[in-house]
C-alpha cells in the first residue's frame, strides 16, 4: 500500500485469490454483494434520504419498498438469477430503484447511456442476450423489434406509456414479494459497455467484489461518510455516476440528489437548495460552475468534496475554486470502466501541490509502468499503465479475445502512457492512440492541452493530429472558449513560451459548441479527427 495512505488509518487488508488466476489485496471487512450496501442502509438510515429528483424524496425505507415491488414484478414475468437487465433510462429515481431491484433478483443490470441510438443498442442487447429492458417512455423507439433481438421478451416503460410495453408504475402489483438472491462476490454484478473507441464495445463485467472494494476506496480514501449529499449531475449510466455517486452514497447512506442534466446554473441552485455536500464531476463542469454569474450569490458553504477526473484540472480553476469556496477540497481520482471507477486519488489536501498528477495508487491497488515488450520501466520514465486489484474487472461478457488482449496475470493494459515518480504519484501523458509523432518527435496532447488550458476564458481545449505528407502529422488544435476573441497567433505566442516549438499548435479550430464528449465526459478525439478530414 502506498505510503500516503498509511497515516489515514485505513481499514485493515489481506492478499487473496480471486478470479482463479489473480492475488489481490483486499479489504478484510466488505460488503457482500451491491444488495448489501442497500440492505445496511435501510437498516441504519432507514428514514434518510435516500433520492431526491425534481418533487420526488425518497428516504432508505421508501427507496427499498419501489426496489422490492420492482423486483417482484421482474420475477413475476420470469426474470431470473444471471440474467440481464438493461436499463435505458435518463437521470431519474426509477433508475436507482430498478438498479436495486434487479441485485435483489441476483441478475444483472446493464446500464447504457441515453444517447446511444438503436444500431448501438441492438448491438449491445444482441451481444448480452438481455432479457428485458426497462426504459424511458421518450427513448422507447429506439428499442430494436423482436425480429433484432429475439431474446428480449420483457420490455418496461418508466415515465410514460409505449406500445406492447409493461408500465414500470404498476410493475409487480399484487405480486408476491421475491426473497434476495444469494449471490457470490465474484459474480458479475454489472454489465457496462466500453465507448467503443475503435471497433465494437465491450462489455465490462463489474462483480460485486469490484463494487465492494470502490465503494471502501471513496469512503477511506475520498472521505465520502454518513451524511453526504452527491450531486449526481454526470449519467447514472456511467460508471462515474453508478459507482462514485450511486453505490457509494448507498455503501454511507448518503443521499443521491440527481439532476436529469447540468446546467451549470440550475446546479449551482441544487446545491444551495439540497446542502449537497459531495461532487464528482469532470473539469470542465467546475469551469463552468465558475464562470457562471450565479457562482458568487450563491450558498455553497455544504460543498465540502469535489471530486474530479475524466480530464486534467487546470490550475487556475483550483486556485479560483480555492479562494472562492475555501470549504472545498478538490480531488483528482482517475480510473476507468474496467477499474470499477477508482485507481488512484490524490490525498484530501495534496490536490495544489500535485495538479499535474492523478494521486497515488489507492490501498488495494497496483499500477505499473510498462514498455512494449511488457518490460516495467523505472521511476519517472513513461510507459502504459497497466493496472491490477480487486476493483478491476475479470474481463469482458463473452469475448475472450478481447479479455485475452487486454489482461496480463490480472493486470489492465490501460493503454494509457504515463509515469511513476519516486513518490508513487502518477501522471497521465496521453492516451496511447492520441500521442503524435511530428516528424519522428513526440508529442503527448495532454502537455499541450494543459498550456492552452492556462489561457484565460478557454473552458476545453483538445489537441490531435492533422495528417501530412511530409511529417506525418502536424500539431492541431482544437478551443472552446466562449466570449474570447478568436486570435490564433496569441494561442501560439503563450505555447511558444511554454513549449518546445514543435509542439506549438500549427492550426487550430475554435469550436463554439462544447467538443464532443462520450457519457463519462472523456473527449472524443476521434469525431475531431473525422471533423478535420
Amino acid at each position: 500500500m502506498n505510503t500516503h495512505w498509511q497515516s489515514r488509518n485505513m481499514p485493515a487488508l489481506r492478499h487473496e485469490a480471486a478470479y482463479g488466476d489473480r492475488i489481490v489485496r483486499c479489504f478484510v471487512e466488505r460488503p457482500g454483494s451491491m444488495h448489501a450496501l442497500l440492505e445496511h442502509a435501510v437498516a441504519a438510515h432507514g428514514q434518510s434520504d435516500a433520492v431526491v429528483c425534481g418533487d420526488t424524496r425518497w428516504s432508505y425505507r421508501q427507496l427499498d419498498v419501489e426496489v422490492a415491488r420492482i423486483a417482484a414484478g421482474l420475477a413475476a414475468h420470469g426474470v431470473m438469477a444471471g440474467e440481464h437487465v438493461v436499463l435505458f433510462m435518463r437521470n431519474r429515481p426509477e433508475f436507482v430503484a430498478t438498479l436495486f431491484a434487479v441485485q435483489r433478483l441476483g441478475a444483472i443490470a446493464v446500464p447504457i447511456g441515453e444517447r446511444e441510438q438503436k444500431p448501438g443498442l441492438a448491438y449491445m442487447l444482441q451481444q448480452c442476450g438481455a432479457c428485458a429492458i426497462v426504459v424511458d417512455a421518450a427513448l422507447a423507439e429506439r428499442v430494436p423489434d423482436t425480429a433484432d433481438v429475439p431474446a428480449l421478451r420483457l420490455r418496461i416503460v418508466a415515465a410514460g406509456s409505449a406500445d406492447g410495453a409493461l408500465s414500470l408504475d404498476t410493475l409487480g402489483a399484487g405480486a408476491p414479494p421475491v426473497d434476495i438472491a444469494a449471490v457470490k462476490e465474484q459474480d458479475t454484478a454489472l454489465l457496462l459497455y466500453t465507448s467503443g473507441t475503435t471497433g465494437r464495445p465491450k462489455g465490462a463485467m463489474l462483480t460485486h467484489l469490484n463494487v465492494a472494494h470502490s465503494v471502501q476506496h471513496y469512503a477511506a480514501c475520498m472521505g465520502v461518510r454518513t451524511g453526504d449529499r452527491s450531486a449526481l449531475a454526470v449519467p447514472a449510466s456511467h460508471v462515474t455516476g453508478l459507482i462514485a455517486v450511486i453505490a457509494a452514497m448507498v455503501h454511507v447512506g448518503g443521499a443521491i440528489v440527481m439532476l436529469p442534466e447540468f446546467k451549470a446554473a440550475a446546479f449551482l441552485q441544487i446545491v444551495e437548495s439540497e446542502h449537497v455536500t459531495h461532487t464528482l464531476m469532470v473539469p470542465a463542469m467546475y469551469t463552468l460552475c465558475l464562470m457562471n454569474p450565479a457562482f458568487d450569490s450563491a450558498k455553497l458553504g455544504s460543498w465540502r468534496l469535489g471530486g474530479y477526473g475524466g480530464a486534467p484540472m487546470p490550475v487556475s480553476a483550483i486556485d479560483a475554486l480555492a479562494e472562492r469556496l475555501p470549504g472545498l477540497t478538490l480531488v483528482n481520482a482517475y480510473g476507468a470502466t474496467e477499474t470499477t471507477s477508482p485507481a488512484t486519488m490524490i490525498p484530501p489536501g495534496l490536490t495544489r501541490g500535485h495538479a499535474d498528477t492523478v494521486g497515488v495508487p489507492l490501498p488495494c491497488a497496483d499500477v505499473r509502468v510498462m514498455d512494449d515488450d511488457g518490460r516495467e520501466l523505472p521511476a519517472g520514465e513513461t510507459g502504459e499503465l497497466w493496472i491490477a486489484g480487486p476493483m478491476v474487472v475479470p474481463g469482458y461478457w463473452d469475448n475472450p479475445e478481447a479479455t485475452l488482449a487486454a489482461f496480463t496475470g490480472g493486470y489492465w493494459h490501460s493503454g494509457d502512457l504515463g509515469s511513476v515518480d519516486a513518490e508513487g504519484f502518477v501522471r497521465l501523458v496521453d492516451r496511447k492512440k492520441d500521442m503524435l509523432n511530428r516528424g519522428g518527435f513526440k508529442i503527448y496532447s495532454v502537455e499541450v492541452e494543459n498550456t492552452l488550458m492556462a489561457l484565460p476564458g478557454v473552458v476545453e481545449a483538445a489537441i490531435v493530429g492533422r495528417p501530412c505528407p511530409v511529417l506525418g502529422e502536424r500539431v492541431h488544435a482544437f478551443i472552446h472558449a466562449p466570449g474570447v476573441p478568436h486570435d490564433d497567433e496569441a494561442v501560439r505566442a503563450h505555447c511558444r513560451s511554454q513549449l518546445t516549438d514543435y509542439k506549438v499548435p500549427e492550426t487550430i479550430t475554435w469550436a463554439d459548441a462544447p467538443l464532443p464528449r462520450n457519457a463519462g465526459g472523456k473527449l472524443l478525439k476521434r469525431a475531431l479527427r473525422d471533423q478535420l478530414a
